[in-house]
C-alpha cells in the first residue's frame, strides 16, 4: 500500500506532520507538498513558469507551486510508482459548503480523483491547531477503513473534524455540503503611495446548516464526511437548454 500525502498549508505545517505521523505503519508514505502556504488556491496549475522539487531533511518533498501542482507532477513523472490513495491535510481550518470550491486542501485530493485514484481531504475546524491530535486520530481511523474496505467508486471524501477532545466527538455523520451567504465586502486600503489596495472580505455567514449538512454535523460535534464528485454538468437542465437552443440559426 502506497499513500501520497499533500496539503495546502505547506510542507512545514503542523497538520501535515500530524497526518504523516498518524498514518505511520499503515502504508509507505510519500509527501509532496507546497513550499509555502497556498490556502484558497483551489485547483490552480502553474503554467507560466517551471516547477522545481526539493527534499527536506525529514524526507518530505516540497514544490514551488500549488497543491494541484504537487499532486499533478507527482503522478505524471516525479514518482516512479502510482499511489493507491491520495490523502490531503490536515488543514488549518474548515473546508465546508461552498468553501470547498476554493480549498487547496480539497484540490490536492481532487487532482488524485482526476487521475482515478481514491482521495481523502482532512480539515480541522479551527485555525489555531487546537486538538490537532483528535483530527490525526480520526484521519488514521478513516484511512484504516479505506485500506481494509476500499471505496472504489471515483469520489473525494471531504472530512471535517471538530476541534474538541476525541472523547467529546459525537460520532461520524455522512453529510451533504451546506451553503453560505455571499462573502462580506472587500476591505479597501491604500499603499503609502495612495494606490488602492483590496483585501478579500471575510466569508459570509452560514445559510444552510441543516442536520444533514457538514455545517450541521460540526455544530453537533460530529465528524462530517461528505462524498464529492466533480461532474459539473447540470443534468436536470439538459432538456431545457436543448429546447432553448433548438431554433438558433447556427451553421449546420
Amino acid at each position: 500500500m502506497r499513500i501520497l500525502v499533500s496539503n495546502d498549508d505547506g510542507y512545514h505545517a503542523p497538520g501535515i506532520r500530524a497526518l504523516v505521523d498518524a498514518l505511520e505503519g499503515l502504508a509507505d508514505i510519500t509527501v509532496v507538498a507546497p513550499e509555502t502556504n497556498h490556502s484558497g488556491s483551489s485547483n490552480a496549475l502553474t503554467l507560466n513558469r517551471p516547477l522545481w522539487k526539493h527534499t527536506a531533511p525529514n524526507g518530505y518533498h516540497y514544490v514551488n507551486g500549488t497543491p494541484s501542482d504537487c499532486v499533478h507532477i507527482a503522478l505524471t513523472g516525479m514518482l516512479d510508482f502510482r499511489p493507491d490513495l491520495i490523502v490531503s491535510g490536515i488543514n488549518n481550518g474548515a473546508n465546508m459548503g461552498d468553501d470547498t470550491l476554493y480549498s487547496g486542501t480539497v484540490a490536492a485530493a481532487t487532482e488524485g480523483y482526476l487521475f482515478g485514484i481514491p482521495a481523502i481531504a482532512f480539515s480541522l475546524v479551527n485555525k489555531e491547531w487546537k486538538h490537532l491530535e483528535t483530527a490525526a486520530r480520526v484521519a488514521r481511523q478513516i484511512v484504516e477503513r479505506q485500506i481494509a474496505n476500499p471505496i472504489t467508486a471515483p469520489m473525494v471524501l471531504n472530512v471535517n473534524i471538530p476541534a474538541v477532545a476525541y472523547d467529546a466527538l459525537n460520532g461520524i455523520r455522512v453529510t451533504r455540503l451546506g451553503k453560505r451567504h455571499p462573502s462580506q465586502p472587500v476591505v479597501k486600503t491604500t499603499t503609502p503611495y495612495g494606490e488602492p489596495v483590496y483585501w478579500i472580505g471575510p466569508v459570509g455567514s452560514v445559510s444552510d446548516a441543516s442536520a444533514d449538512t457538514d455545517f450541521g454535523a460540526i455544530e453537533q460535534l460530529s465528524v462530517s464526511v461528505t462524498p464529492l464528485t466533480f461532474d459539473l454538468t447540470h443534468q436536470a437542465q439538459l432538456p431545457h437548454v436543448t429546447d432553448w437552443t433548438a431554433d438558433l440559426c447556427v451553421n449546420r
